[in-house]
């Protein structure tokens, strides 16, 4: 240890009265109460940095987390919310689910939109609406003429899994043991152009994500009986206005 940064601790652990550090020839490791103090520093040491960014921030930035397939809902959402305050600017970040929920609590964004479940500290989650899952299938495919489908009518076929935890978890929920999974999907173009030259293979997927591909390999075929998903609005999870919160979720309800 720098002897600059030794003596900072030493004459911090005086003025804590409690040892922070132990020492020995070879290491040093933090004590109980240093890693206490520790995190206590961090956790100030962030508050610092979001005092600071609002401070400079630009009136009305309005950063939102999303991913391909919310279009349809965004532009409902924000112009709802535009209408109520027509000033803010938007800016749009296509992440991860798991990118976007970190990106929520460590200040980065003011909102985030996620399929399926989602469950971390200092988010909070607003189930705001519901969509159906289809099945895709090749447009070879022995169920591609129907007009819906049953999981029994296809749990002979690979079930392509999503790669979005969330809705994974969903998929795997509902079905079970019921079908076989096979190798996990990528994107959902991806998954479509895989699924769409393999009638074998199938998928399950937000009906908004297969129409907005305006792909012609595939058919999205609803459930018998239906699978949904809930959408939810994940907000960071500190004295938000309940008015604010109202708003929120009556601008991406279900219109």
């Amino acid at each position: 240890m720098q002897p600059a940064v030794s003596q900072q601790v030493a004459r911090l652990e005086r003025e804590l009265g409690t040892r922070l550090l132990d020492r020995t020839p070879r290491t040093v490791r933090l004590t109980d109460a240093g890693r206490r103090v520790l995190a206590a520093a961090r956790e100030t040491l962030a508050a610092a940095e979001r005092v600071r960014a609002a401070a400079h921030e630009r009136g009305g930035l309005f950063r939102v987390g999303t991913a391909a397939g919310l279009t349809a809902r965004l532009e409902r959402g924000i112009d709802a919310l535009r209408a109520q305050n027509p000033e803010f600017e938007l800016v749009l970040v296509d992440l991860p689910v798991t990118d976007r929920v970190h990106a929520l609590r460590r200040g980065e964004l003011d909102l985030a939109l996620v399929r399926g479940p989602v469950s971390a500290p200092g988010v909070r989650v607003l189930p705001v609406w519901t969509e159906p899952l289809h099945a895709v299938v090749s447009r070879h495919h022995p169920a591609a003429g129907r007009e819906s489908v049953t999981v029994a009518e296809l749990a002979d076929h690979v079930l392509r899994a999503p790669s979005d935890p969330p809705l994974c978890e969903v998929v795997t929920a509902a079905l079970g043991s019921a079908v076989e999974f096979g190798r996990p999907a990528g994107s959902v173009p991806d998954t479509i152009v895989e699924v769409g030259s393999d009638p074998r293979s199938w998928a399950l997927l937000p009906a908004t994500d297969v129409a907005a591909t305006g792909s012609t390999r595939v058919r999205s075929l609803p459930l018998d009986p239906p699978i949904t998903i809930t959408g939810n609005v994940l907000t960071p999870d500190h004295e938000v206005a309940q008015e604010c919160t109202e708003a929120v979720i009556a601008a991406f309800r279900d219109g």
